[in-house]
């Protein structure tokens, strides 16, 4: 008899469980709400992290444009990419800490690559690679940016973002003019990638 009444409390006390589960979300659902409500930070947080790598490149580009570059146009698109991103950077730099965020303090070894690659060429070689590579760059970086503005979940990078876009547009168009005029002077010499499109002979 004590047998089947201790069996009895052990079906009820099984059978009740679910039922009291059912009342408190379960680790898992808890999860998949906190991992929900992080999606959008996440993104946050890989814009900005992409536009800090971004932003470093630019200035060490920039910097080695304004010595090497030989056209007036490409030395001063140069210059304004490193006065410009500089401020940028450091403004991102200070939002990135209040969010926690560790952000890059060296340019990647996949921009690293592109700069010993542009330093190696000179004159109008120089100029053309560039100004090609600046202009692909910023139109891929007016999107990120637009993007961000619009569907960022953090009030604050996408403010950021915001006020960003209208100096990457000027940058953007700057750098149309810029190597459409490098571009048509000079000797149209190859520098042997692929990307020459623009060059009129």
């Amino acid at each position: 008899m004590l047998k089947t009444l201790l069996a009895g409390t052990v079906v009820l006390g099984l059978a009740a469980a679910p039922a009291l589960a059912g009342q408190q979300p379960t680790p898992t659902e808890k999860t998949n709400k906190t991992a929900t409500a992080n999606a959008g930070a996440g993104s946050d947080r890989t814009f900005v992290m992409n536009a800090a790598k971004g932003g470093l490149a630019e200035v060490e580009l920039g910097q080695l444009a304004a010595d090497k570059g030989s056209s007036d146009e490409v030395k001063k698109f140069g210059q304004r990419m490193v006065t410009d991103h500089s401020k940028a950077n450091d403004e991102l730099k200070s939002l990135a800490q209040q969010k926690n965020i560790t952000v890059p303090t060296a340019i990647d070894a996949k921009d690293k690559a592109l700069h010993d690659r542009l330093a190696k060429l000179s004159g109008a070689s120089f100029d053309r690679a560039y100004m090609q590579h600046m202009l692909a760059d910023h139109r891929k970086d007016v999107n990120e940016f637009k993007h961000e503005s619009t569907m960022g979940k953090d009030p604050e990078v996408k403010a950021w973002a915001s006020k960003t876009l209208p100096t990457l547009g000027d940058h953007l168009k700057l750098a149309q003019d810029t190597n459409k005029a490098v571009g048509t002077s000079g000797t149209a010499t190859k520098t042997g990638r692929k990307g020459t499109r623009g060059v009129k002979k």
